[in-house]
Formats: C-alpha cells, structure tokens, sequence
C-alpha cells in the first residue's frame, strides 16, 4: 500500500529520470530521422530494440519526439487536456447538482495527459481503413475526447438522449465514434486488448500500416485476457499499444493487493514485449513514449506496452465525496467497502496536475503566454458549457426505441406493453 506520507509518484518519477534532449547552438534539437530509420531496420532485420521503462534519456535526441511538434500541435493537445478536464468537472457539477440529470461516469480527471498524449502519436483523420483504432475502458470519456468524438454528441449520448453518438443505446460505457476510429468503451473488466489484438491482427493480415491502442487499467493485471493479449501479440508481433493506466486503484483496492510487481511493465516484459514507464500526468513524456511505440508498430516491430503512472481525482464511480464547482472527491464513499483512499494522498498528487504540468511546459517553450493560456481555458470552459446546454435540450430515449437495433431489420414486437 502506498504509504501517505511519501505521495506514490515522488517515489515513480525517481525511477523515471527521463531528460529532455539538448539543444543545438541554432535552436534547432538533432533530429530523429536516424532513430526511425534504425527502428525500422531493426524490425526488417529482427534486431531487437530494447527500450525498457526503466531506462534513462540522457544524451542526444532518443526518444524525445516532443521536440518536432508544432507549436500549432503544442497547443492542441494543451486544449484537449483542457476539454476533458472541464467535461469532466462540468459532469460531477451536473450529477451533484441536477436532480433531472440522468447520466453518470467513471471519471478520467487526473489522468488527461496520458490520453492526450498517446492520441495525439496517431493517425486520427482518414478513411477508417486507414486511421488508427483505439479501444477503451469502463473509464471512456477521456479517450473518446482525445480522439476526436464529437463532445456535445457525446454528452448528449451519456444523459441517453435520443441524438446522442449512439442514439441513447450507449450511454457511458458503451459510447462509440468508429469514423475517427474509438471504437468504444466496455464495461467488462478485461476482454478489450483481447478484440484490440484482433484489429491488430487484421491490421498485420492486410499489410496495413494502421495501429491498434488499447486503454486498461491496473486491475487489468489481474484477468486472464491481459496475459493472453500479450502473449500472442508477441508471438505474432502484431501492431499493439497496450497503455496501462496505473492509477493504484482497481475500484477501491490498491494494486499492490492483486499484483505481485511494483511495475506492472515487469509483466509485460515476461513475454518479451517493449516496455516503457512514464509520468502520466506529464503529457510530452507520455507523448513521447506513445511516439517510438507507433513508429515501431507501424515498422513491424511488434507491440509495446506503456504504464502510464497516474492518478484519478474522483472516487471509482460518479461523484461521491465530492461538491459541486470543486475539483476533486474528498469525502466518504458509501461504495468503498473494503478500503478507502487517503485524503492527502489525493491532494498530493493533485500538486502534479496534468494541466498546470502542459501549461507550465508551453510557456516555458515560448509556445504560449499566461494570458494566452488563460484564454484557451476559458475558451473551452464555454464550449464545453454549450455542449452540456445543447446536449439537456434534446429528446430523450423513449420505451419504444429500445425494442430497435434488435434484429437487422425491424423491431422487436411489443408484448410488454400489452
């Protein structure tokens, strides 16, 4: 168990030592054109590439992508940190204050650097035959965001309306874009990186150079389809990111109850697969990992799984503890039954926010200024504002539309209603 009084990512973010690369008298980093021409010959010849989680960038370019990205991108993915993070906090508002608001959500705030970073490395525009696909957890609305799903359609969909991504059939767990590849949310524990390896099968079968991504969390480790998935994608060397948010609760239980390893990577490694641990609140280091898994995935190189150490600011599920118009849940869980999360625990990775973390990094970079920061925050404040306000406004799921999409064509005769 992660003891209070020395917060869980001092401890983590020693082990990482990751360095950004040197800059050239010119301004201009080295650039990692060799890298990518080594990894690809690498994967040609069957050379294989060790990138551990526990090994230090400290000379050259390797590894660090960051330093090829647009200002333009820079700030995107500032803004896509921003969308989740005030969707999710605009939600708990919602679920706490609205007694008309039926939706509800595991939320992902926190956690909105390893998201971002990770979509941010893929192939998101495009016919589907040729975008990248993600997969999620039971934890979506992160992912969905950094994707590129349509907020207000999502939100709609969440409070089951009948406009919404998925006509209400969805909800929060199930939500689903396949037309900017999120393929969707699951609510089982498990079987996603199972059908995400079966994408990147067929990914490996056509010759195609898209992706497969997989989001999990810790308690992933502890299903059979977790081993599995990285055991045959390894066999296969298929084109695989298996991104483990390790967030230290599984529900309520630390890790450490149901996992034998501090690095859940370790076990990843057992069946030979590159590895990388990150700081996930910090979004270029995550970028940067996200970044070599592509371009070895899409080289041939076979799978890579990242661990993305993080941390969830609300409880499990929707909004206990927590007050409305204030970050955080702090307060008792009548659902934590068998162990509960230590406040100053909470508050002390909320000291690393990914937030401040990418606004920090962008002004430092000369990207942005803190007015302009600022007002990119208030900016998506108000747009996710309207979708919330678009989204309450639209008809809502009746009776009758459940007895659709039963059969392929249709509907379910209505016995049950006499």
């Amino acid at each position: 168990m992660a003891d209070a009084a020395e917060p869980f990512w001092e401890e983590a973010i020693m082990t990482y030592d990751l360095k950004p690369s040197p800059q050239t008298s010119g301004g201009e980093a080295p650039s990692s054109e060799s890298r990518r021409g080594f990894l690809k010959l690498a994967a040609l010849t069957g050379a294989v590439v060790s990138t551990t989680g526990s090994r230090a960038l400290a000379t050259g370019d390797i590894g660090f992508f960051a330093k090829d990205l647009s200002d333009e991108k820079l700030i995107d993915m500032y803004r896509t940190i921003l969308q989740i993070r005030w969707h999710e906090r605009t939600q708990a508002d919602q679920m706490l204050s609205n007694p008309d608001y039926r939706g509800y959500n595991h939320f992902y705030a926190g956690q909105e650097a390893v998201a971002t970073g990770v979509c941010a490395a893929l192939r998101n525009d495009g016919p589907f035959d040729q975008i990248d696909l993600v997969y999620s957890s039971h934890r979506p609305s992160g992912h969905a965001i950094a994707k590129g799903v349509d907020i207000p359609k999502m939100v709609a969909e969440m409070d089951f309306r009948a406009t919404g991504m998925n006509g209400g059939y969805g909800a929060e767990m199930h939500i689903s874009d396949p037309s900017v590849g999120f393929i969707g949310a699951d609510g089982m524990i498990g079987p996603a990186p199972v059908i995400a390896s079966g994408s990147a099968f067929a990914f490996s079968a056509r010759g195609s150079d898209q992706v497969a991504v997989v989001f999990a969390g810790d308690g992933n480790y502890a299903a059979p389809h977790f081993h599995s998935t990285l055991n045959n994608t390894k066999l296969l060397d298929l084109p695989l990111i298996y991104v483990c948010e390790n967030n230290l609760y599984h529900q309520y239980a630390h890790y450490s109850y149901s996992c034998p390893h501090k690095d859940i990577a370790d076990a990843a490694g057992a069946y030979g697969v590159e590895t990388e641990i990150v700081d996930g609140q910090d979004v270029i280091q995550v970028y940067n990992a996200a970044k070599e898994a592509v371009d070895r995935a899409r080289a041939g190189g076979g799978p890579t799984f990242i661990e993305a150490k993080t941390y969830r600011y609300y409880n499990h599920w929707g909004a206990p503890g927590a007050k409305a118009g204030e970050l955080g849940a702090f307060g008792y869980d009548p659902l934590a039954i068998n162990s509960f999360r230590p406040e100053r625990e909470v508050r002390a990775w909320m000291q690393r926010d990914p937030v401040d973390i990418a606004r920090k990094i962008l002004v430092d970079w000369g990207v942005l200024d803190d007015t302009r920061a600022a007002e990119i925050e208030e900016e998506v404040k108000a747009e996710i504002a309207e979708a919330f306000e678009w989204a309450l406004s639209q008809p809502l799921c009746t009776p009758e539309d459940g007895l659709e999409h039963v059969f392929a064509e249709g509907t379910v005769p209505a016995r049950q209603f006499g």
